[in-house]
């Protein structure tokens, strides 16, 4: 029968479609670290990760506009709260380093609602964050705790799907009756806004009657809400997406260094080791020895002199010595028990004495200090100086005690700590309080450098005379005329406030600062 069951039709058979789109060649495969490092598919989130997400981000956007205090904190543990409900969904446990790693993140987070000073609040927010994203990833190994830090970039936008997904998995209890009402109210605010912006400019009385109904929004400061607000979503949502599904970078295949042969690993790594062994000896001397002396005060020397010379140069040195080391180790004979001592000797022995150059790099700093005064550079370097002294103390210690697995993540957590403890103490705060001592004991003081600082540096700038005082008050003092909420500002600026509210420092056109000797011409034409 024709049309029946089986019978043919007279027309040809329609050809499978193909995708033009598609590429013909066969698709190459991954590279084996993103194989090796793959993270497993993270289960679908339950509602109350995106309620997370969109609080951290309606925080955020409430919070954040005005600048950054106690506020930054705040969005962070909301946050936090996403990546621990989104980790408990995915059954991760809670492990001792995940909660150092945690505390560190929120602790660098204080240095805002401590310090006004902007260059350790940012530096402790970029490590804040790298150290948040640590907790979210885990790693023991050099490849996963100098990965891990960025590894959450990866995962912000790849959030935003993930949790929206989950919300439409979730049969949640009167949503057919919720939406469509949800539905409405976004159509009638829209309808509304629109006819009553047009109905408004027609009439004056009409715009009058609308602007008293309706509440007052600062028009200006959308756009930068509506940015806080995605930004804290994204960040929220991020951090519980890399808590429930981790790239591993702990497993990133990584080939040993070929062993080399004693003679060509020790004689250049001896030779090094004798060569600082001659720079201390001669840094010894040169320090408590009759010899020093004279080369500081020889003629056309000057203590600072003697300090600038040498000491971006013992920085290279030291940077270079981290590499050396790295490099050694690699490559490090390691067959026998005898390759192994000898081994550990010589590491030991230079990173000994490249604890002692950094001692003497920090000697130099401190001459150059007495000599000219304390200004962010370099106690920037100072600190990132005795930083790497603290590293290689601890790569002697992996050493000697021949276990180095505990090595990178204290490495990472000293630096948590340096960073914590530099904006904690008001890096500003010392700057001022190094200068006015070095005032009052011999009347020299950098008035123009000091107006530059943060209010960290009211209660030591306090100390000055009239003239030098005002002069350097002012700028901090017009910068705290603008009011802040509470949650942006620091304990710092409140007691700065309080301070000259005392006694003011007015702005008197430059009067105090010629006074005192400070060319005003870059602040009044």
């Amino acid at each position: 029968m024709p049309g029946g069951s089986g019978a043919p039709t007279g027309r040809p058979p329609v050809p499978p479609q193909v995708n033009p789109y598609r590429s013909p060649y066969p698709q190459a495969p991954p590279p084996a670290w993103v194989k090796a490092t793959q993270p497993a598919k993270p289960v679908t989130p339950g509602p109350w990760v995106a309620v997370a997400g969109i609080g951290a981000g309606l925080v955020s956007a409430a919070l954040l506009g005005e600048g950054v205090g106690v506020n930054l904190l705040l969005c962070a543990l909301v946050a936090s709260g996403a990546a621990a409900l989104s980790a408990r969904a995915a059954g991760r446990k809670v492990r001792p380093w995940t909660v150092v790693w945690a505390v560190g993140a929120l602790g660098l987070l204080v240095v805002p609602a401590v310090s006004a000073a902007g260059w350790p609040i940012a530096l402790a927010i970029f490590a804040a964050f790298g150290v948040g994203s640590l907790a979210l990833h885990g790693g023991t190994r050099w490849t996963g705790v100098l990965l891990g830090p960025v590894g959450l970039w990866a995962h912000l936008m790849a959030s935003v799907p993930w949790a929206a997904g989950g919300l439409r998995s979730q049969n949640l209890p009167a949503r057919n009756r919720v939406v469509p009402v949800l539905k409405a109210v976004a159509v009638t605010i829209g309808l509304l806004v629109v006819f009553g912006a047009l109905f408004a400019s027609a009439d004056e009385t009409v715009a009058e009657l609308l602007g008293d109904l309706t509440p007052s929004v600062d028009t200006e400061e959308l756009p930068l809400r509506a940015l806080l607000f995605i930004v804290g979503v994204l960040v929220a949502l991020g951090a519980a997406h890399t808590a429930a599904a981790p790239r591993r970078w702990d497993r990133l295949p990584v080939t040993p260094g070929k062993a080399r042969t004693r003679v060509e690993w020790a004689l250049p790594m001896t030779a090094l080791s004798l060569l600082f062994g001659v720079f201390v000896m001669v840094q010894v001397v040169a320090v408590f020895g009759g010899g020093g002396e004279a080369v500081r005060t020889k003629p056309g020397v000057i203590p600072a002199q003697f300090a600038r010379e040498g000491f971006w140069q013992l920085l290279w040195v030291i940077l270079l010595t981290m590499v050396v080391v790295v490099l050694a180790s690699r490559w490090a004979p390691r067959g026998t028990p005898g390759d192994r001592l000898m081994v550990r000797v010589l590491l030991s022995v230079l990173c000994a004495l490249t604890v002692a150059v950094v001692a003497s790099a920090m000697y130099r700093m401190q001459l150059y200090v007495d000599a000219f005064g304390l200004t962010r550079l370099r106690i920037s370097v100072a600190a990132a100086e005795l930083w790497l002294g603290v590293v290689f103390v601890l790569i002697v210690v992996a050493v000697l005690s021949g276990s180095g697995r505990w090595l990178p993540r204290a490495v990472v957590l000293s630096a948590v700590v340096g960073t914590a403890v530099l904006g904690l103490i008001g890096p500003d705060a010392l700057i001022a309080e190094q200068n006015v001592a070095r005032y009052e004991r011999t009347g020299k003081v950098d008035i123009d450098y000091l107006r530059g600082l943060s209010a960290d540096a009211v209660p030591a700038l306090d100390r000055l005379p009239a003239d030098r005082r005002t002069c350097a008050l002012q700028q901090i003092s017009s910068d705290l005329a603008v009011d802040t909420p509470w949650y942006a500002t620091s304990l710092a600026e409140a007691d700065a406030r309080e301070i000259l509210r005392q006694r003011p420092a007015p702005d008197d056109r430059g009067v105090a600062c010629r006074r005192a000797g400070v060319s005003t011409y870059s602040y009044y034409p």
